[in-house]
């Protein structure tokens, strides 16, 4: 079972590999989530751990007027599991814990599957970064509670 808990220092050398696999050619390095980790007043990071392995992890940040999804990645072996969605919901929940009604997020115009899930949690495009993800768009999407 894939449980969800606050990402933690230790988990960052199991995240860097898969970020890489995921996200090449501009992961996020250990240092950048090291960073993330080190403001503890405006962000929120989990893991979801399958036992003791890490196979999705999720971030926020609490701006002073909306709430940013700044990663969210999910392991291979464990993508179209609902995992994603767990996620995301979780996000969502501390965001609306911490007094924001507006989160939004970044996401490459060419990653059709995570677009579908945003959709589905009430995200509508509202820009695009041009050429952003190296020569690939990104869209800006936004969800107003």
């Amino acid at each position: 079972m894939v449980t969800l808990e606050p990402m933690r220092w230790w988990h960052i050398d199991a995240i860097v590999p898969v970020e890489a696999q995921l996200f090449a050619p501009e992961p996020w390095s250990a240092r950048a989530f090291w960073s993330e980790l080190a403001q503890l007043q405006t962000r929120h990071y989990l893991v979801a751990l399958d036992g003791t392995a890490v196979v999705g992890w999720a971030g926020l940040c609490d701006y002073p007027d909306e709430a940013f999804v700044q990663t969210m990645a999910v392991a291979p072996a464990h993508q179209r599991t609902g995992l994603g969605a767990r996620l995301l919901a979780a996000l969502l929940e501390e965001a609306a814990r911490r007094g924001q009604r507006t989160v939004s997020l970044e996401v490459r115009a060419d990653n059709e599957p995570a677009q579908r899930l945003y959709a589905r949690h009430g995200f509508t495009r509202l820009g695009v970064r041009k050429g952003y993800y190296r020569g690939v768009d990104g869209w800006v999407m936004t969800r107003r509670a």
